[in-house]
C-alpha cells in the first residue's frame, strides 16, 4: 500500500467517524427540540439538573450540522479525488481554525473586552426580557441557582429591571444569601453575591488545565486534518501535472 492510498484510507476512516458523530447530535438536537419530556425521563435522576434549561437542542443541531457537512466534504474529496471538495474541506475547517485562535487570543490578551461584549448583551436581556421571556429567565434562573450568582456583574443588574417593577422592588432570590421568596435591593447588597460572570471565570481558571487540554487537542486534530487534506490535494495536482 502506497503512502497516497494509506493517507487517502485515514481520510475516508477519520471524516466517516465525524460524520457519523455529526449524524448522532443532529439526531439528538431534532430529538430534544421535538419531544425533550421523553429525553429528560430518559435521563432519570440527571432530569432535574439546571442544563435542562438551556435550549441545547439547537445548538447540537447546528454543531451536528456541520459535522455532517465536514464528513461529507472530507470522505467524498478523498474517496472521489476531487480537488474542488477537499480545497473546501480545507477553507471551512481553516476558518473554524483562525475563528478558535482569534477568539482565544480575545479571551486570554482581551479579557476585559470580552466581557464588555458579554455585557454588552447580558446586562440589557437582564433588564428587559428577564421574568417575561421564559427561555431567558428560564436559562438565568438556572445558572444563578447552579453557580450561586446574581446576574451578570451583580444584583445592580437587575435594577431598573421589568422584573423588579413588576415585582415591586423585589429582586430574584438568588440575590440574597437567605434566598427567600423576597429579596429587596438592600438585602442583595447586604448578601454581596457575586456576579455569574465572576463565578465563570474561577471555574475555569481552576479547570485551565483541562480546558486548555481539550483546546490544544481540538487544535491538533483541525491541524492535522488540513495537512492531510493539503497533501492529497498537491499530490493529485502533482499526478495530474
Amino acid at each position: 500500500m502506497g503512502c497516497f492510498t494509506f493517507v487517502k484510507l485515514m481520510m475516508v476512516l477519520f471524516n466517516s467517524l465525524i460524520f457519523l458523530g455529526g449524524l448522532t447530535l443532529l439526531a439528538m438536537g431534532i430529538w430534544v427540540s421535538v419531544d425533550g419530556a421523553s429525553f429528560l425521563r430518559l435521563l432519570g435522576p440527571f432530569s432535574g439538573n439546571g442544563m435542562q434549561f438551556v435550549n441545547v437542542g439547537f445548538f447540537c443541531i447546528a454543531i451536528g450540522g456541520v459535522l455532517v457537512l465536514l464528513g461529507l466534504l472530507g470522505c467524498c474529496g478523498a474517496q472521489k479525488e476531487s480537488k474542488c471538495l477537499l480545497l473546501t474541506f480545507f477553507s471551512i475547517v481553516l476558518i473554524i481554525f483562525i475563528a478558535e485562535v482569534a477568539a482565544g487570543v480575545v479571551a486570554l490578551a482581551y479579557s476585559s473586552f470580552a466581557e464588555g461584549i458579554l455585557r454588552a448583551w447580558a446586562t440589557p436581556a437582564l433588564k428587559s426580557d428577564y421574568g417575561t421571556d421564559p427561555v431567558v429567565t428560564r436559562m438565568w434562573n438556572s445558572t444563578m441557582t447552579e453557580l450561586n450568582c446574581c446576574g451578570f456583574t451583580n444584583y445592580t443588574d437587575f435594577l431598573g429591571s421589568k422584573f423588579e417593577k413588576e415585582n415591586g422592588g423585589s429582586l430574584p432570590p438568588s440575590c440574597c444569601a437567605t434566598n427567600n421568596s423576597t429579596c429587596s435591593s438592600a438585602d442583595a447588597e447586604r448578601s454581596a453575591v457575586k456576579g455569574c460572570f465572576e463565578n465563570i471565570l474561577k471555574i475555569l481558571k481552576e479547570h485551565a488545565n483541562i480546558v486548555g487540554g481539550v483546546a490544544a487537542g481540538i487544535a491538533v486534530l483541525e491541524v492535522a486534518a488540513m495537512v492531510v487534506s493539503m497533501y492529497l490535494y498537491c499530490h493529485l495536482d502533482n499526478r495530474i501535472s
